[in-house]
């Protein structure tokens, strides 16, 4: 039996997907992949088709609250102990972890075997795992140029490789911008968390839009089923075409018709924006921790590419002026859109994975 590289993931989609884009990449080489994760892991659809998984415990003290302590670590355990026997009879070349608490049984149990384990980060904030785990792992691949929460100690083992995007972004990058297009598409997606504010401030600023830029709009909208009826409302009033959905199937083929999107500034969406080359209004989620979606954001602000409104000041006056500022103008749309695609790494996977691979190889 040929050994696989075990990818360790689990809890969210930011997690799952680059995980899976990897696997692709690492199967399309040729070699095998074994996914270990958690029971939230497997509610994804159309990821890791056709790859081995094995589910294990963990648990995360940092939502559970200290009196479920013991009962988080001896979760962390047993999936420990699940893994560990697993890559013992597995043997594999290399174990990669992305981070959170359901990666953290594999990498502990392969670092306890001695076999080479590396971890990706995907945000612009090393997170917690990551961090426990990066003093003993052979490398460290970030999405980021600049990541928060490094130590000096580390750079000798870290790695930009980017954040691996899916197959139907890259695609999206090679869709011709057309700034100048008589039709205008605005996306708004708040992703799994914290939609809510999108529902209620992007419609409202959009009625606050010039009529002429009204007239050429068009509006894709996720949002909950129970906001429907106002947004549609609003739209319809501003006489402003408009589709809502709760959920979206084909997001890649949505950014790739875009030329603004208002989003969230999770990992993901902010990596699939930048590669796909499409301009943003980032709103960065308050709560997330260490507020990495305000650092996950910078960097394609930083470009050009995005205007980031923090969520106390994020109100339809404010989202107005951002919106003219980008669709009311050819030009700046279009100098939006290459700031965006020049912060992607389109690339990401293969790098990755070579990264893996060496890991990998014996000495």
């Amino acid at each position: 039996m040929s050994r696989p590289y075990v990818l360790a993931a689990g809890g969210t989609g930011g997690h799952m997907v680059p995980a899976h884009v990897l696997a692709l990449e690492l199967r399309a080489r040729g070699h095998d992949v074994h996914l270990v994760t958690d029971a939230r892991g497997l509610r994804f659809p159309g990821l890791f088709e056709g790859v081995p998984r094995t589910v294990v415990d963990s648990g995360s003290p940092g939502r559970s609250g200290w009196r479920t302590l013991p009962a988080v670590a001896l979760s962390i355990w047993r999936g420990r102990a699940r893994a560990r026997a697993l890559f013992q009879e597995l043997k594999p070349r290399a174990v990669i972890g992305f981070g959170g608490y359901p990666a953290l049984p594999a990498l502990l149990a392969a670092l306890s075997l001695k076999l080479p384990s590396l971890v990706h980060e995907q945000n612009a904030v090393l997170g917690r795992v990551n961090r426990l785990l990066a003093p003993r792992v052979a490398a460290i691949a970030t999405s980021y140029a600049n990541v928060r929460r490094m130590q000096p100690g580390w750079a000798g083992k870290t790695v930009l490789t980017g954040n691996p995007v899916r197959p139907e972004i890259i695609a999206a990058r090679n869709t011709p911008f057309e700034a100048d297009s008589p039709k205008l598409r605005l996306l708004v997606t708040g992703g799994s968390q914290g939609a809510a504010i999108l529902n209620t401030v992007v419609p409202a600023a959009v009625a606050l839009l010039p009529e002429a830029l009204r007239a050429r709009l068009q509006v894709v909208h996720q949002g909950r089923d129970e906001d429907a009826g106002l947004v549609t409302e609003t739209y319809r009033s501003a006489g402003v075409a408009a589709e809502m959905r709760a959920y979206f199937t084909d997001l890649p083929e949505q950014i790739a018709k875009a030329h603004v999107i208002v989003a969230r500034a999770g990992a993901s969406t902010v990596a699939e924006l930048a590669v796909a080359g499409r301009p943003a209004i980032l709103v960065p989620l308050p709560i997330a921790t260490d507020d990495h979606q305000t650092d996950n954001a910078r960097a394609m602000a930083a470009a050009g590419g995005a205007i980031i409104i923090p969520q106390p000041q994020f109100t339809a006056e404010r989202v107005a002026a951002a919106l003219t500022a980008l669709l009311g103008e050819p030009k700046a749309l279009a100098a939006a859109a290459a700031g965006a695609r020049s912060a992607g790494h389109p690339d990401a996977a293969a790098r990755l994975a070579d990264l893996v691979i060496a890991t990998g190889s014996p000495a």
